[in-house]
């Protein structure tokens, strides 16, 4: 069998046997979706270091189907990882395990629909996992472990914990209609509408207005209207936070209450998965790894969103440690897929 992407042809059926083991690492979300290759050195290693080999790397677009729909959210998936096995000089059949951890899956069904197609595509020797992104954002940053809770705040954001003895919980998650107001599009979304609401007169005047406009390249706010579904995609809207960031900094009040309206919705995301899995013990107090990922995350400014997300979770449960990655979720991914294959070689005596 072969299936065409982008004009190149990917031979299912006749390629040779042979070339080291390796595992792939699949970070699939909104805004881009990043494939790693690494090398599995010895499928015996139970836990896998920061210094395993990377044989390549690729980034291609957006695969929420949520977001794309699934026909365009798997070309991207399928190109990516075509792409990092020609990269890598490295061929199907020398894969041993897929880690897929992808934005928008959020049910068994939804896991078993891809895997059955990840199933089509790869040898049955293969060992295929399916996991919802936060879940490779946690292992980027406890090195494929899962224990503690992730705060992804990008695009989109979602609150994902587990306990050691594996049960989790998630808040948020359910994109933007359903109200991931800390999100970079629930922030950015606030704005525009706060810009509309001040030239109708039904809000009050910001600064946001002057500066989103000629962020955009527009004259005035009716024009916002038009550009803003002519592509209503979330990361073209998520794009904007800076800008709201920049005038809560310049001392804009409406900038200032959307940072903290999304400060206090990203901490209560944290705060119910940690009382749902009683991360923090039974007095609170017990620590736990907290990992922050996401570009409203990272923004190192004076209007600090991580450093207030982490100030109100800390009044209430003053074990949280936060952990900023060293590594990617896609690479996070593959570590998973590491501590996945390892656990089955054991359970099988291999």
């Amino acid at each position: 069998m072969k299936r065409c992407r982008n004009g190149e042809l990917w031979d299912f059926e006749h390629e040779i046997l042979g070339g080291d083991d390796i595992i792939l690492g699949i970070d699939g979300g909104t805004t881009s979706t990043v494939c790693v290759c690494i090398a599995l050195s010895d499928r015996r290693v139970v836990s896998p270091s920061m210094s395993c080999p990377m044989l390549a790397r690729v980034v291609g677009g957006c695969s929420n189907h949520n977001s794309v729909g699934e026909t365009a959210a798997r070309e991207t998936l399928e190109q990516v990882m075509a792409e990092a096995l020609s990269k890598s000089g490295s061929i199907r059949s020398s894969v041993r395990a897929v880690c897929l951890a992808i934005s928008g899956v959020n049910h068994p069904t939804d896991e078993q629909r891809i895997l059955d197609w990840l199933r089509d595509i790869f040898p049955c020797h293969v060992n295929l996992y399916v996991q919802n992104d936060a879940v490779a954002a946690l292992a980027s940053g406890t090195m494929g472990k899962l224990h503690g809770c992730v705060l992804i705040a990008g695009t989109g954001t979602i609150a994902y914990g587990f306990t050691e003895d594996g049960r989790d919980a998630r808040a948020a998650g359910a994109g933007p209609i359903l109200g991931d107001w800390g999100s970079g599009y629930g922030i950015a979304a606030q704005a525009l509408t706060a810009i509309i609401r001040a030239n109708d007169g039904r809000g009050p005047q910001t600064k946001l207005t002057y500066s989103i406009l000629k962020t955009l390249d527009l004259s005035s706010p009716d024009e916002l209207i038009g550009w803003t579904y002519a592509d209503p995609s979330w990361a073209r809207i998520a794009s904007l936070v800076p800008v709201v960031v920049a005038c809560a900094e310049a001392g804009d009040e409406v900038a200032n209450n959307i940072l903290l309206d999304s400060v206090e919705e990203l901490a209560l995301s944290v705060k119910a998965v940690i009382q749902r899995l009683g991360l923090a013990g039974e007095d609170g107090h017990e620590a736990f790894p907290l990992v922050m990922v996401g570009g409203v995350l990272e923004a190192k400014r004076r209007w600090d969103i991580a450093k207030e997300v982490i100030n109100s979770i800390s009044k209430e449960y003053p074990g949280v440690l936060p952990v900023w990655p060293k590594v990617e979720p896609a690479l996070g991914a593959a570590l998973l897929a590491w501590n996945f294959l390892s656990k089955d070689y054991q359970q099988e005596g291999i």
